[in-house]
């Protein structure tokens, strides 16, 4: 357990700065309740209508493929890394087959995902 004392000392400093900042904005800060200050927040906009609109589903297609493609870089910059030590390892071709494996798999989703008309917005 001794080795597990210094996060534990991070985790304590890092709520006290939390609850400290929060406490002191709270006695400190001046409260003025205004039209603009209590209407929601909607990019800058005045809000028209109702809160709880629909979305389209592209709208969520569209943040799937964000995560999928962003998830793609996650796992590059590893394999980016540990290319030269598998080289040296003799793995170099392997490794290399491997993420080209990797990107095809990811190609071919790509291509499925065109051929759907997902990035066509201006369709029905």
């Amino acid at each position: 357990m001794r080795e597990y004392f210094p996060i534990l000392m991070v985790f304590i400093f890092v709520m006290g700065f939390a609850v400290t900042n929060i406490a002191l904005s709270h006695f400190m800060g001046k409260r003025k309740n205004i039209r603009e200050k209590l209407i929601p927040y909607e990019c800058g906009m005045d809000p028209v209508g109702s809160a709880h609109q629909r979305f389209s589903v592209r709208f969520y297609l569209v943040a799937m493929m964000f995560i999928l493609f962003d998830i793609e870089a996650i796992f590059l910059v590893p394999w980016a890394v540990v290319f030269k030590s598998l080289a040296a390892q003799g793995l170099k071709v392997f490794a290399f087959t491997e993420m080209i494996v990797f990107m095809v798999v990811l190609l071919v989703g790509y291509v499925y995902v065109w051929k759907k008309g997902l990035f066509e917005w201006n369709r029905s």
